[in-house]
């Protein structure tokens, strides 16, 4: 070595890795998070503050008075005695009332089939990589609505047709005489007017004509006696008539509010006219007085000996007031989609119902799933309203058992109210979910 590099620090080399350390407390974890979103200035501090005092006002008597103070078992008295908390042992004795309604003890297992194989078929419809959806889709949508309508009313419809019994044809024969009639009538009637318009409508007649069919399948198997026993849907009640009117006008009000909705952006006068009639027909009126008139005003119209089922009026009534709703959700996805897309679709030869189906929609939906939803979560709730036209839902059978007298006591009612709240929350926080859920499938939000 030569005398210059006498002196001269050698340079330091470290030949091991240094041991990783804990970052500081304040810059991870829940500390942190807190410092940043919580407490980041003063006005977000007050904020925080009053936050949580408002949270601790609402929800602490809650969870005092539903689990600190409650009592858990024991009989009518053992309530009476307590006087603060949640009589649960009332809703244990009445759980049968609350979701069965006055449905015949020894039928109920139909309501259970009924349950059980809807959530058989509903939960692998929900979830996106399970496959067979087709088939699901086909089970869920055609096959389950019948033979839940078997099991919970017993079938063996009386039907029968007027024409068909003017040519002989009585009973079953009857009806599909004249079910094939009105088939043929309105299939005449769509070409009829696609030839005037100038429209390809053999494709739509077909569909249309096809699901007719079906329907008229449908009623009549419903008519075929299975041996099972009637049972009257003045008997239904609680959670079975909750889920039988909001399962009925989610499934119904989808297809009809993107019909609607397509039909008031259309080009033909007279389409647009009625659905935009229709549609502000049904926004312009509450759900109570549909109601009213489902129950009240419409049996007047019909011809004397002809009734029409109080729950069925119902059905129909909720179904087409949330179609309403439903349309205007789906033309705003509809505006939401760029000219350019239609004119695409239009430059490679699709025709509307192509372009509709494989171009347009499936965006459009897309972009309106969180509206879609809170319209289904709105009508869960809006099933209370029927109560005021003599069908017991889940709150109005919750109600009914507040008169009771061997249960009195001074948390009787809140207990109940407290219950009817637990299960519509539990509901409606599902379909929220799942609502996320898929947004964060499909990337509805665009996040990087």
């Amino acid at each position: 070595m030569s005398k210059l590099g006498v002196g001269i620090a050698q340079p330091y080399v470290r030949d091991a890795f240094v041991p990783p350390t804990a970052p500081p407390v304040l810059e991870r974890g829940f500390l942190a998070w807190a410092r940043k979103n919580l407490f980041s200035s003063i006005s977000n501090t007050i904020l925080t503050l009053v936050g949580i005092y408002l949270t601790y006002a609402l929800v602490w008597p809650i969870i005092q008075f539903g689990i600190i103070d409650a009592v858990w078992s024991g009989t009518n008295a053992d309530c009476r005695e307590n006087g603060h908390g949640a009589c649960w042992p009332m809703v244990q004795a009445k759980l049968g009332q609350y979701i069965y309604g006055r449905y015949p003890g020894d039928e109920r297992w139909r309501v259970d089939i009924v349950f059980y194989s809807g959530l058989a078929l509903l939960i692998p419809f929900l979830i996106p990589f399970v496959p067979f959806k087709r088939l699901n889709a086909i089970l869920l949508l055609g096959v389950y609505p019948l033979v839940a309508f078997v099991l919970l009313t017993g079938g063996n419809l009386r039907i029968g047709g007027m024409f068909g019994d003017l040519m002989g044809l009585g009973g079953v024969m009857g009806f599909v005489g004249d079910w094939s009639i009105m088939i043929a009538v309105i299939a005449g009637l769509l070409l009829a007017f696609g030839r005037v318009a100038g429209l390809a409508m053999l494709v739509p007649t077909i569909v249309v004509a096809a699901i007719l069919a079906i329907i008229g399948l449908a009623v009549v198997v419903a008519g075929i006696d299975f041996g099972l026993e009637q049972v009257e849907t003045a008997l239904w009640g609680g959670l079975l008539v909750t889920l039988v009117i909001a399962i009925t006008g989610i499934v119904a009000s989808l297809p009809l509010g993107i019909l609607l909705a397509l039909g008031r952006r259309s080009d033909m006068p007279i389409i647009k006219t009625f659905c935009v009639g229709f549609i502000e027909f049904w926004r312009g009126v509450p759900l109570i007085t549909v109601l009213f008139m489902s129950s009240v005003m419409f049996p007047l119209f019909l011809p004397e000996g002809v009734t029409v089922n109080k729950l069925l009026r119902a059905l129909v009534g909720v179904a087409l007031f949330s179609s309403a709703y439903m349309a205007e959700v789906v033309r705003g996805g509809l505006q939401a989609i760029p000219k350019g897309q239609y004119e695409g679709a239009q430059a490679v030869g699709l025709s509307y119902w192509q372009m509709m189906g494989l171009i347009v929609l499936p965006q459009a939906l897309k972009h309106v799933i969180p509206g879609i939803v809170n319209s289904f979560i709105a009508l869960f709730k809006d099933t209370t309203l029927v109560l005021i036209i003599g069908l017991f839902d889940l709150l109005g059978i919750i109600q009914l058992s507040f008169t009771d007298a061997s249960w009195a006591s001074t948390v009787q009612s809140h207990t109940g109210y407290l219950f009817a709240a637990i299960i519509f929350w539990a509901f409606c926080f599902s379909m929220s979910q799942y609502s996320y859920y898929i947004e964060r499938t499909l990337h509805t939000g665009h996040k990087r």
